[in-house]
């Protein structure tokens, strides 16, 4: 048998370039810095392909890889692969999204020290040949509130390491349920409450369309003018035109940066002439330690895959037999959709998640569900966490979170041959999404709560609460149309006639802030709410 071909196209610790040595049946190539034109010209030579973040893994790519099985990506960020286009051909992609948790936390601590002590600009202050120490004075972290947006794997070792500089730790995570707060120490609170409160707030969320900007003018108004801000998570999150007013008219005391919109930002950046404002060029994740850890890892799991069919921290595929994932794939999509149909929906009225209940109905019940739970739960953790579930790991975040996970089997069900249904349940309240499938390979939205409709989980959507009064649909439809978004499907549920109605409308792209609002000041429209699938 031929050896399988591995490419490294990004530069990566040689601990991991070793690690394929004890694969006899692996042969590596380091071709660090090509071109996207070279990595077309040899991807077809290749089983394997490992990278970072420098390396576009883009569709035409994957159309050239006739041999490619695996991508493997030593970090968590996938956003320079094309996942869909990897998928419709059958490679695997997987990342390795422990491997620099600690390193990511430890910086943001270390940012936060360097801001309240003014660490960088007394060092330049002392390099030009100047004593000024009266113009650096400090802030104690001892006995202050650390506000910290969103408790996933880093926020909660960042949460540990202030409460051992002894800080009170407050957090906000609709994601999250109050006993495991409760068991880490930290105190839930709304994001109103924690920019009211915080004398520094450090973000740990990943990039989605609720969390762009969610941190802006509005935010710092609330805000105590003694504030600090850290963001080691993703750019954007911050709005950084407005922090840069923020901190110019000293409504906040200072920022501290490891990610910014636009990377690298232009040398001519706002922030960058402020005194209060401190920043490093994306190091969240840049420690020996933490490159040793993620090109070790990532190279074992591609040999493995290759070797041995082992599959680990995949984020498109369960670790089942083709044969078995041939005939579960349309469960597999179908739960995925439903758990991030759920999350979308419900971000920001059930905080808390507790616990998810899926009924399996039907036909499905006489396959293994195991992986189709998984799928489910990872779409249902991945607007929470981002690029950090997948696969492999989705059910151990759900513990981690305090969510509970109950399976049930029944052979009814009703007018489908088979039927998943979701029921999350936070602070006393359930919130129940049935989906089927339709020619047995085509998911289907076909319940939400009382609500039945036929709408098919893809693409943005926009899901619509309202009075069932004459014209609703029509004024829908006129005010998209007035704001050049077109319609590509509407589908229509009531729970009787003059109560109220869910229109699940699909448009060809993103909606802007102002016509979503604008929409949801019509007549008789209850709420709004934009999705993407």
């Amino acid at each position: 048998m031929s050896k399988f071909k591995v490419l490294i196209s990004d530069k990566m610790s040689p601990k991991g370039i070793e690690v394929f040595s004890r694969y006899p049946d692996i042969e590596v190539d380091v071709k660090v810095g090509m071109t996207p034109e070279e990595l077309l010209s040899v991807i077809g030579e290749y089983d394997g392909l490992a990278i970072r973040s420098a390396t576009k893994v883009t569709a035409e790519v994957v159309a050239a890889a006739d041999r490619l099985k695996v991508v493997g990506r030593a970090g968590i960020g996938v956003d320079n692969i094309d996942i869909p286009a990897a998928t419709a051909r059958g490679i695997v992609v997987m990342n390795t999204p422990k491997g620099n948790t600690i390193t990511t936390a430890e910086h943001t601590i270390s940012m936060m020290l360097s801001l309240s002590r003014n660490i960088p600009q007394a060092t330049a202050s002392m390099k030009s040949g100047k004593w000024e120490k009266s113009r650096f004075m400090g802030k104690e972290l001892f006995n202050k509130t650390l506000g910290i947006v969103g408790i996933g794997n880093i926020g909660t070792i960042v949460a540990d390491r202030a409460q051992g500089l002894k800080m009170k730790v407050i957090a906000f995570d609709p994601y999250i349920a109050e006993e495991r707060a409760a068991n880490l120490d930290i105190e839930l609170v709304s994001l109103e409450e924690l920019f009211r409160r915080a004398d520094y707030i450090s973000v740990h969320t990943p990039m989605t369309k609720d969390t762009r900007h969610m941190i802006n003018r509005e935010s710092f108004a609330i805000m105590k003018d003694s504030v600090r801000i850290i963001n080691c998570a993703r750019g954007g999150i911050v709005k950084e035109d407005d922090l840069y007013e923020a901190l110019r008219d000293g409504s906040v005391a200072g920022a501290a940066f490891d990610v910014f919109e636009q990377e690298p930002p232009s040398p001519d950046h706002p922030l960058f002439t402020l005194d209060n404002f401190i920043c490093t060029p994306h190091l969240g994740a840049s420690t020996d330690e933490a490159q040793v850890n993620v090109a070790v890892a990532v190279a074992e799991q591609i040999a493995d895959y290759l070797c041995e069919g082992t599959i680990v921290n995949a984020l498109n595929v369960p670790s089942v037999s083709a044969e078995v994932l041939k005939v579960i794939g349309p469960y597999l999509t179908l739960a995925e959709k439903m758990g991030r149909f759920y999350t979308q929906l419900c971000s920001g009225e059930h905080c808390g998640l507790s616990e998810v209940r899926i009924e399996y109905r039907g036909k499905v019940t006489g396959h293994d569900t195991k992986p189709i739970t998984t799928a489910l739960l990872k779409g249902l953790l991945t607007p929470m966490v981002g690029d950090m579930v997948n696969f492999v790991n989705a059910p151990s975040i759900a513990r981690e979170r305090g969510i509970s996970v109950v399976e049930a089997l029944t052979e009814e069900a009703g007018n489908f041959s088979s039927m998943i249904l979701l029921v999350g349940r936070s602070g006393g309240q359930e919130y129940e999404i049935s989906g089927a499938l339709f020619g047995k390979v085509e998911p289907r939205i076909v319940k939400v709560n009382q609500f039945e409709l036929d709408a098919i989980p893809e693409g943005h959507l926009l899901v619509v609460y309202a009075h069932d009064k004459p014209g609703v649909i029509g004024s829908i439809g006129s005010w998209l149309g007035q704001n050049g978004i077109n319609i590509g499907r509407m589908q229509f549920g009531r729970d009787g006639v003059g109560g109220m109605s869910l229109s699940m409308v699909q448009i060809d792209g993103s909606i802007e802030a102002q016509v979503l609002d604008g929409l949801a000041d019509l007549p008789n429209i209850v709420s709004v709410r934009e999705l993407y699938l």
